[in-house]
Order: C-alpha cells, then structure tokens, then sequence
C-alpha cells in the first residue's frame, strides 16, 4: 500500500477535474440551456455515471491518501481508515459488494483481450439502426436520406459483435446481421476491434471504482470519447452544423478511414483493457470468489 502526500494527492485531484472538465463543464452549460448534443450527450446519458461523481478522483487499489482528502473520502463508499491511518478502499467490503460483478468484467475484459480484432464492421451498427425506421435523432438529417441510407444497408454484409449495439437494431435490419449477440453470448463475442467494446471501457471503470485510478478513469473516457466521435462521423446523420466532417463508410475511402481509426482505437483499448484486467486481479486475490 502506498500512502500518497497531501500534496501529491491532492495535485492528482485536482488535474483529474480540470482533465474531464473539458467535457463535463460543456455539458452541464448545454443541460442548463436544455440543449442537445447528438454526439456528446451520449457519455452522459447512455452511459449512467453522473458527472459529479465522474470529477471524483480515486487513489484506487494499493493506493491511500492522507491529510484533508483523507478526511473527506472517509465520508465516501467503501473508503476506511487503514492501520497507518491512511484512508484507502475498503477491501473486505469492496469484495462482498462487488466481488461477484468485478469478477464478470474481469472474465469479459480478459476474453475480449484475448481475440484478434474485426475490422470489416464500417460501423454500419449506426445505419441498421434507422433502417426502414424514423432517425433516432430526430433533429438531425440523414446525410443520404431515408431510402439511400436504407440502400447503403441492403447492399453490405453487416456483421455487428457487440449486443447493445445490436439492440438498437430496426426489426428489418436484425435479421440481416451475420450474428445474433445476446448477453449470454456476450462474453463469447466480444472483440476487441469493436468500437463500441472501446467505448464500455469507460463503463467498466466507473463501475469498477473506487477501485480503479482517477488517471485510468480519464483515460478510458477520453478513448470514448474519441470513439464516439468517429461512431457518429462515419453513421448516416449529417453533422456539419455541428462541426463533424463525414466518413463516407459506403464508399472505399470512407471504408480505409474507419479501418484505420478502428485499429488505432483497439491498439489504445487493449492497453487499457490491460490496465483494468490489472485492477481485477488485485481486488479478487487472494479471495476466492
């Protein structure tokens, strides 16, 4: 166990909330105003970590803080004072609360790791969700409208891994799909190439906390970030009033961009699935779950 500084901890503290204030600060102007953002609402809104709680810098495992953090954290879940009267994760009690659900994840992180990446997907999840079907985001035009949006579909092999991507599939895109993910397959199918497997890092840490790092916190929202931006550039919506240039997915260049960003994403992902994976193994060992 490392007892950090007051100074030390408290200088990570407060970097971790100027780093994820570069979104969250936006996003809490937008909500005021009762704005929408098509591309960055859903770090807000699909995933289900507060934003105040998101500002929250954790020491995480093997990690503990002193002075006035120290104090504070004692109010917080599954902190305790440690026999150096340090504050740091309650381990007993992080394993009986979420003993059982970190050693899921560490199963699905480990197995996804495990596999080499796809890279043919395009992101065409974005497109089967409209297919035949009103937009989801009823504000923003489809860049080919409905029937060319409903052609580009009709005429590629979708090949989707990931199940909460293909929940949001129109009932006449499902059946088109080479696979069926469910939850149960989950494990089985996921993969690291898939964008969506990137994104969920993120949740996986939050979920993960207060065991895991502020530092990989941030990282793992930060590639979501990155990822959703690219998610939404190349889907079939036209962004440009919000600043997005398109990847073109129905033509060959638009195919190679994605491609390209897709393996750049997966290379970023596996390190920090790596990371996770880490956090895992020292909150369930030595016990037997």
């Amino acid at each position: 166990m490392t007892a950090l500084t007051p100074e030390e901890a408290t200088a990570r503290a407060a970097a971790h909330r100027d780093r994820l204030l570069t979104w969250v600060g936006p996003h809490l102007e937008r909500r005021q105003r009762h704005e929408a953002h098509p591309v960055l609402d859903f770090l807000f809104t699909y995933y289900s970590e507060p934003p105040a709680r998101l500002l929250r810098w954790h020491a995480g495992v093997g990690a503990s803080v002193t002075g006035d953090l120290a104090e504070e954290r004692l109010g917080w879940p599954l902190y305790a004072r440690l026999d150096d009267g340090s504050v740091g994760l309650d381990l007993a009690a992080y394993r009986a609360k979420r003993g059982t659900s970190a050693g899921w994840v560490a199963g699905l992180l480990g197995a996804t790791a495990s596999r080499a990446g796809q890279f043919g997907c395009f992101g065409l999840h974005e497109w089967a969700m409209v297919h035949r079907a009103a937009p989801r985001h009823g504000a923003v035009p489809l860049r080919l409208g409905p029937a060319g949006t409903d052609a580009v579909v009709e005429s590629h092999r979708l090949q989707c891994t990931h199940v909460d991507a293909y929940r949001f599939f129109t009932p006449t895109a499902a059946p088109r799909n080479a696979l069926t993910p469910t939850r149960g397959t989950q494990v089985a199918l996921e993969q690291p190439g898939c964008l969506h497997a990137g994104m969920d890092l993120y949740k996986w840490a939050y979920k993960l906390a207060p065991a895991v790092p502020g530092e990989l916190l941030a990282d793992c929202f930060e590639l979501a970030v990155d990822i959703r931006v690219l998610d939404m550039r190349a889907s079939p919506y036209d962004l440009a009033d919000h600043g997005y240039d398109p990847v073109p997915v129905e033509t060959a260049t638009g195919k190679a961009e994605y491609a390209a960003a897709q393996r750049g994403f997966a290379a970023r992902g596996q390190q920090l699935r790596a990371r996770l994976l880490a956090v895992c193994d020292a909150v369930l060992e030595p016990a037997v779950l």
